[in-house]
């Protein structure tokens, strides 16, 4: 039976089980939209105000579900807008699979109305892109897309398809389904980790050699481990050896806060007590992360006394950074669950012991008071939403005060941009986390200058009647450039100051969205508690100090116990 591009496209979406995409409408992407429209019972479709926003709304969903979000635009300017969303995803390792219309086939090269090379503009800050040019290769290439985006190591793929492949038609048959997985999920990740014990049977013996023979190793995670969904065999790991464990930015929730083998953030914005391990450790376990310039500073410095472990489920970041003395390429809970029946129970209680000594000399005791303190608010967000909410954030000041003093307890509970440091981030992806949630508490913690750049998405938020917590940090400056001009540039504040509007309750107001201007850190607890618990999107502008600082910091290239802040 002959089926148009745009019906395939559609089919596509269901046969990957998607029920809810962002986007914007455009010309070249018309007749998928027409196509869509006799849809709405089994996709929702959620119309953003910009095209960045529907990326970073299909960014913010994938990261809470662990599923592809999806996210459409058209030619031209509306691919273009995508690319900064696209970019973010690519960065974190995010699965999206981003679909967008171009002008005809027989226009390609042509400088058409609204025409760019979307494919070359994109394939670097993609995993896979495609142009489909051939209505008979649409329904393969929108299921390797779904593939690709969340296979291995995830990230962004794009499908870019002229206006006359989705018009056109051809036979398409259905995809034959795959045979269902036999067994359940336990059973059937026990078998690829009995499948990567035979296949990495010695690099699992020199590993756990490695580790048996440290007096004192350390853990570091990253963000591989929230997308293997491995917090479990982490404990496990941890517990066994006794070891630190330490957190990149994306790492944030996959081992609990609370835990006494917790030590925290490590790199530029680390705590003295992990910054200070990682240079006391014998053995440095990497698990899931890629080893960000932030973590390390000074790459001479790094880890003086310890060799690298390095697992990760992309060999190109083996030693790509740091050397790793040794490495285990693969799904960080297949290859925690397949080292760890290596092991021996060694005794580290002196190292657990120096552990214990460390985190109760450099515990900070919060006090409240009038002033809004940004880390004592911090700690007030925690107690008042709960373990099961979800953080976002855009990027600066505000989100390290998050990732420093928001204890989380579960993954893909933080919601923010790492590797890209997308300012404009944080509302898009709070919409995407809060449908993709939705009887979810979301809490966006933004500043002043990220917000200005993502604050039209309010009109998003309202239509929808999202019950979106929005924690205003203002402080009328962009905050964290201008704590580098501070400690850096002799207090030459050039170009940082905000000494302009909008008042944001009002605009908050022009939205349909109620704003309260918070003075005070009592004012901030009672409206706090209210907003998370008012069915409806709730606008929090909190008036900081323009001079607060983030503390812990290292200065950019120095070795992380170098702190310019403590």
């Amino acid at each position: 039976m002959k089926q148009t591009g745009t019906k395939i496209m559609v089919q596509s979406l269901l046969d990957h089980g998607v029920n809810m995409m962002f986007g914007f409408p455009g010309g070249t992407i018309l007749p998928f939209y027409d196509e869509l429209s006799g849809y709405g019972d089994r996709i929702t479709h959620i119309l953003t105000s910009h095209e960045q926003g529907a990326a970073h709304a299909a960014d913010g969903y994938a990261r809470v579900t662990g599923r592809a979000g999806v996210a459409v635009a058209t030619s031209g300017p509306g691919s273009t807008n995508l690319v900064t969303g696209i970019a973010t995803a690519y960065m974190d390792s995010v699965p999206l699979v981003v679909i967008t219309g171009n002008v005809p086939c027989t226009l390609l090269g042509t400088d058409g109305f609204q025409e760019v090379d979307t494919t070359g503009i994109t394939m670097p800050i993609t995993k896979h892109n495609i142009l489909v040019k051939d209505v008979n290769r649409l329904k393969e290439s929108m299921d390797l897309a779904f593939t690709l985006a969340e296979e291995g190591r995830p990230g962004p793929v794009l499908v870019d398809v002229p206006k006359d492949v989705q018009t056109a038609a051809c036979e398409c048959c259905p995809a034959p389904k795959a045979p269902a997985p036999s067994g359940d999920e336990k059973a059937l990740h026990q078998e690829r980790v009995g499948r990567y014990e035979r296949e990495f049977g010695p690099q699992l013996d020199e590993a756990a050699a490695m580790i048996n023979e440290a007096k004192k190793p350390m853990i570091l995670i990253g963000g591989g481990v929230v997308r293997s969904g491995a917090s479990g065999q982490l404990l496990r790991l941890a517990e066994l050896l006794n070891a630190p464990v330490s957190s990149s930015l994306m790492g944030l929730g996959a081992f609990p806060a609370s835990h006494p083998l917790y030590v925290g953030n490590v790199g530029m914005h680390g705590n003295v007590v992990s910054n200070t391990l990682s240079g006391d450790c014998d053995l440095f376990i990497a698990i899931g992360t890629r080893f960000n310039d932030r973590i390390f500073g000074s790459l001479k410095d790094f880890l003086p006394a310890a060799k690298v472990l390095h697992i990760d489920i992309d060999r190109a970041e083996i030693s790509k950074n740091v050397l790793a003395h040794r490495n285990l390429v693969g799904d960080a809970g297949v290859v925690m669950d397949a080292l760890t029946g290596r092991l021996e129970n060694v005794d580290r209680s002196a190292w657990t012991g120096e552990i214990a000594a460390l985190k109760k000399e450099n515990t900070r005791a919060f006090e409240k008071t009038e002033a809004l303190d940004p880390p004592v608010m911090m700690r007030v967000l925690r107690d008042k939403i709960g373990d099961d909410a979800t953080v976002v954030t855009d990027v600066g000041q505000h989100q390290m005060w998050v990732a420093l003093h928001v204890p989380f307890e579960k993954p893909r509970k933080l919601v923010t941009s790492g590797g890209m440091g997308t300012m404009g981030f944080g509302l898009g992806a709070a919409i995407g986390a809060q449908v993709g949630l939705p009887g979810n508490k979301t809490v966006l913690v933004t500043g002043d200058g990220s917000f200005r750049m993502n604050c039209n998405e309010l009109a998003t938020v309202a239509h929808y009647n999202l019950p979106i917590t929005i924690v205003l940090m203002n402080n009328r400056t962009l905050g964290m450039v201008r704590q580098w001009q501070t400690l850096f540039y002799d207090k030459r504040y050039y170009q940082t100051t905000l000494d302009r509007g909008p008042d944001f309750v009002k605009l908050a107001d022009a939205y349909g969205v109620e704003g309260h201007r918070i003075d005070t850190l009592p004012q901030f607890e009672a409206q706090l508690e209210k907003a998370v618990n008012a069915g409806r999107p709730v606008l929090l502008d909190c008036r900081i100090d323009i001079d607060a600082k983030v503390s812990p910091m290292v200065g950019p290239g120095r070795p992380i116990t170098d702190f310019v802040l403590k």
